[in-house]
C-alpha cells in the first residue's frame, strides 16, 4: 500500500510538472514543431518573434469586422431593385477617417511632376493622366468658373474633398500612397539610406513596395547604397537566411496596400454598427450613419442642425442663411460634421465615393457571403527568361487609352509588370478557373453552366449586359492622333459592362434619399464628376480585434 501510494504521488507530481512546463512554454522563441530556437546566431529559422499587431497607417481608423445586413431595408422610391437585403460578413479592416482631400492629391501630383517632368515628352502622359478633370464644375446654364479655376489648387479649398477624379485615377493614387508610406517606414527604421526617398529617386529609380519584397536588389534602380544604407541594415545582414540583407514580408514591418474599399466594407463602415444590433435597422434607428431616421440633430445643444451636407430641395443646397444653414453650398471641408460611431466623417453627404466593385444589379450572396466583392482580376508577376521578375523601366511604361481618349499610366517605372494567370495556373482548381472574374454569375446567359459563346457575328447578340462598345486608339494614318469611334448602334440596351464601377453615399448635389448607406449607383470607371470623391481602405492582418476580448458567452456570470 505504501509503495502504491508513493507511486501514485510520483505520477501526480510528474503530471503536474508536465502541465506546468507546458503552460509556461509558449514557444515564443523556439519551434513548436522541432524545439529548435528561432533566430539563433549559430543557425535556425529567422522569424519576427516580437511582432505584436498591425500598425494603423496614416489617416486610417480601425474598423472591427462582423456581420450585417447589406442592402435596402427601408425605402426604394426609385424602384431600382438593385440592393435586396443580404446577410454579409466582412473581416476587420482600416479606413480613411475622411475623404481624400485636395491637398493630399496635390502632394501626389507634386511627386509625379518632380519625378516624371511633364516637360519631357516620354513622361508627359504620366502627369497629365493623373490630373483631375476640373471642367466637371462647368454647367451650360450656370456660372461655376470660380470652382473650375480654384477648387483643386487654391489653399482655401485645401481640406475639401478632391473631385473630378475617375475610378482608375483613384486606384493609381492608392498605389502611390502605399509606396510612399512603406518607404517612410523603411527610412524611419533606418533600413534604407536616410533621405533616399528624396535624394536617390528619379524616373529610373522609384521605390515600389512589391518590387522591394519580390526583387529588392532592383529597388531604386539597383542602387545598393540607397537600399542598404541605413544604420540598422547591418543587423539584417547578420541573419543567416538568404533574405537577411533586406526587410521581408515575414518581418511584419511593411503595411498592406492602400486600396479602394469594397462595397460591402464601405456600407458596413458607414452604418457604424458598434452599439446597435442589426434588428434595430429594420426599426428605423439606422437609416443613416447616425442613429435615427432624420437629417437634423435632435440633441438639445444642436437641435435643428443638419447632420450632413446634401441638397435639401429644389434650388436649396444649404438652407436659408443663418441658423438653418448647413454651412456649405457645394462641398464642405472634411470634418465639418460629427463622425459616425467608428470615427468616420462624411459617410453621408459632402461627396459620394468610389468603391472597388464592378456594378451589377444583383449581389450573389448564395455563392459568397464573406468579404463579398465583384471585380477580381487575378494576375501574376511577369518573369524574365532568366527567372527574375520583370521590373518596368522608362522605356516600357504601360499606358491605357481610356474611352474618352485620355491616356493614363497603369504601371510606373520601378513597379513589377503584371500579366494574367493562365490555364496552367488554374489546372485542377475548384475555387477559380479564369483570370477575369468580373462577370462571374452576374445573371447573363454566359453565366449559365453550359453556355457556349456564339462565334458567328451574324447571329443575334444575346448578352444581357449589351453595353455600347466605343473604340479609341492610334490613328492608322497618323500615329500622333487618336482614332475615336463612337458606338452608334440602336440595339444597345444598357451601359452596364465590366468597366462600370459602384459609387456609394450621397453628395452635396443629392437629395437626402441618397444618404442611406445601402444606396448604390454606378458610373463608367474612366468618367469623373463634381460630386464623386474617394477614400482609401487597408486590410487587417492577424487578429480580428486590436485587443483580445473574451466572448460574452464565455465570461463568468456577473461580469
Amino acid at each position: 500500500m505504501k509503495n502504491a501510494f508513493i507511486f501514485r504521488s510520483l505520477m501526480a507530481l510528474s503530471v503536474s510538472v508536465l502541465l506546468f512546463s507546458c503552460t509556461k512554454n509558449d514557444y515564443g522563441s523556439s519551434s513548436r514543431a522541432t524545439g529548435w530556437k528561432y533566430n539563433s546566431k549559430d543557425g535556425g529559422f529567422q522569424v519576427a518573434t516580437n511582432y505584436k499587431e498591425q500598425e494603423t497607417g496614416p489617416g486610417l481608423v480601425f474598423i472591427e469586422g462582423g456581420t450585417f445586413t447589406m442592402g435596402r431595408v427601408q425605402d426604394d422610391v426609385m424602384h431600382d431593385w438593385n440592393n435586396t437585403p443580404t446577410q454579409q460578413h466582412v473581416q476587420s479592416f482600416y479606413m480613411d477617417e475622411t475623404e481624400v482631400t485636395n491637398i493630399m492629391y496635390l502632394e501626389y501630383l507634386d511627386w509625379l511632376k518632380g519625378v516624371y517632368p511633364p516637360t519631357e515628352p516620354k513622361y508627359r502622359n504620366i502627369y497629365y493622366g493623373a490630373l483631375p478633370d476640373t471642367l466637371v464644375w462647368r454647367n451650360r446654364l450656370g456660372f461655376n468658373e470660380m470652382m473650375t479655376n480654384n477648387y483643386l489648387r487654391h489653399p482655401a479649398y485645401a481640406n475639401y474633398p478632391v473631385v473630378g477624379v475617375n475610378w482608375i485615377q483613384a486606384v493609381e493614387f492608392s498605389n502611390w500612397r502605399t509606396n510612399r508610406v512603406n518607404e517612410r517606414i523603411l527610412e524611419e527604421e533606418q533600413v534604407i539610406k536616410q533621405n533616399a526617398p528624396f535624394e536617390d529617386v528619379s524616373a529610373e529609380s522609384t521605390f515600389d513596395t512589391e518590387t522591394y519584397l519580390n526583387a529588392p536588389s532592383q529597388t531604386y534602380g539597383g542602387n545598393d547604397e540607397a537600399i542598404r544604407g541605413g544604420r540598422k541594415s547591418e543587423q539584417y545582414e547578420k541573419r543567416n537566411d538568404s533574405t537577411g540583407l533586406y526587410i521581408q514580408r515575414k518581418d511584419g514591418l511593411l503595411l498592406p496596400k492602400y486600396r479602394l474599399p469594397t462595397e460591402a466594407e464601405w456600407e458596413y463602415a458607414a452604418l457604424g454598427l458598434v452599439e446597435i444590433r442589426s434588428y434595430n435597422i429594420y426599426r428605423g434607428r439606422k437609416k443613416y450613419p447616425w442613429s435615427g431616421k432624420y437629417t437634423r440633430s435632435g440633441k438639445r445643444r444642436t437641435r435643428g442642425d443638419q447632420l450632413a451636407n446634401f441638397k435639401q430641395g429644389d434650388g436649396d443646397y444649404g438652407g436659408i442663411a443663418g441658423w438653418s444653414d448647413d454651412g456649405a453650398d457645394i462641398t464642405a471641408p472634411v470634418k465639418s460634421y460629427d463622425p459616425n460611431d467608428y470615427g468616420l466623417y462624411d459617410m453621408a453627404g459632402n461627396v459620394a465615393e468610389w468603391v472597388a466593385d464592378v456594378y451589377r444589379p444583383i449581389v450573389d450572396d448564395e455563392y459568397n457571403d464573406f468579404n463579398y466583392y465583384r471585380g477580381n482580376v487575378y494576375t501574376k508577376n511577369a518573369i524574365n527568361p532568366d527567372g527574375t521578375v520583370k521590373v518596368v523601366m522608362t522605356d516600357s511604361i504601360v499606358y491605357d487609352t481610356l474611352s474618352n481618349g485620355k491616356i493614363i499610366a497603369r504601371v510606373l517605372p520601378g513597379g513589377i509588370l503584371q500579366v494574367p494567370i493562365t490555364d496552367e495556373d488554374t489546372y485542377m482548381r475548384t475555387n477559380f478557373t479564369d483570370s477575369d472574374n468580373r462577370n462571374y454569375r452576374d445573371g447573363d446567359k454566359s453565366s449559365s453552366r453550359y453556355f457556349e459563346g456564339y462565334q458567328d457575328e451574324n447571329l443575334p447578340n444575346r448578352r444581357m449586359y449589351n453595353a455600347p462598345i466605343h473604340y479609341v486608339g492610334p490613328d492608322a494614318e497618323d500615329s500622333t492622333k487618336l482614332d475615336r469611334r463612337y458606338d452608334e448602334s440602336s440595339k444597345r440596351t444598357t451601359i452596364v459592362d465590366d468597366n462600370v464601377r459602384v459609387y456609394k453615399g450621397g453628395s452635396w448635389k443629392d437629395r437626402a434619399y441618397w444618404l442611406d448607406p445601402a444606396q448604390r449607383r454606378f458610373l463608367p470607371q474612366d468618367m469623373a464628376t463634381d460630386y464623386i470623391g474617394f477614400r482609401n481602405a487597408m486590410s487587417r492582418v492577424g487578429t480580428k480585434a486590436r485587443k483580445k476580448k473574451t466572448p460574452r458567452h464565455q465570461k463568468p456570470r456577473g461580469q
